[in-house]
């Protein structure tokens, strides 16, 4: 059994379709979005358009909740500079757009065949906006995951891959496909854009169970040009990324 995860797109579809054709090309079973789909992206209709067609487990994100409730966006973790973006994107969309997203879910277990249990999230099991780290304290991770019965869980939003033992459980993090940071994000420390997009696959066969977190490069030019074409109100941040 092979899952492909991607999560926290942010409307960047030059990303993602690098992704769906690294994906076509090594096979999966399944696909499972780990949320953060289309803000605060250039092209976020059409990110979710190309999600939909996936029709695959969509998990919800902390972005996906803001674009629904865009006056809760504080709670959601959306700082105010980022909430002229926010309404930029929800003026994209059309009305099976919003009807798409409220579709989606808080998580995702799985069961392969050995046995395994996973849990797939966005922030945490109990919330989007929860960021699990590689340095996130072990009493934090006993609040998170103690109770769990899974032994394998996998979410996004911090926009970096990981690999981490917690006890006999392992947690993963899938990167960001739109939006792969360099470093971890922190209050006035502005991201970084990597020019790669991340996801992760997990791959359940007899006994082995493989973790595969991968990294495809996309044509950033191109990303630019139709940051450049776009009205976003943040495209001055895209544009000074990969240099």
């Amino acid at each position: 059994m092979r899952i492909a995860f991607i999560s926290d797109i942010h409307g960047n579809l030059t990303a993602l379709r690098a992704v769906l054709a690294d994906i076509k090309k090594h096979g999966t079973d399944e696909i499972i979005c780990l949320g953060d789909t289309i803000s605060l992206g250039p092209q976020p209709l059409e990110t979710l358009n190309a999600l939909k067609e996936l029709n695959c487990i969509y998990i919800m994100g902390n972005h996906d909740e803001a674009i629904l409730d865009p006056e809760k966006a504080p709670e959601f973790e959306i700082t105010e500079h980022l909430v002229p973006d926010l309404y930029w994107c929800r003026d994209q969309l059309t009305p099976d757009s919003f009807e798409f997203l409220k579709s989606f879910q808080s998580t995702h277990k799985i069961e392969f065949p050995n046995g395994v249990q996973l849990l797939a999230f966005h922030g945490s099991p109990i919330s989007t906006t929860d960021i699990i780290q590689a340095t996130t304290s072990p009493e934090l991770l006993d609040k998170y995951f103690a109770e769990q019965s899974s032994t394998v869980f996998i979410g996004g939003h911090s926009h970096i891959q990981m690999h981490r033992r917690y006890g006999k459980k392992l947690i993963l993090n899938s990167g960001s496909v739109g939006n792969a940071f360099e470093f971890a994000f922190s209050p006035g420390n502005p991201p970084r854009l990597l020019p790669w997009a991340e996801y992760a696959v997990i791959d359940q066969s007899g006994n082995s169970f493989d973790v595969d977190l991968r990294r495809v490069y996309f044509d950033t030019e191109a990303l630019l040009k139709v940051v450049k074409e776009s009205s976003l109100p943040g495209a001055d941040w895209w544009l000074k990324q990969y240099q």
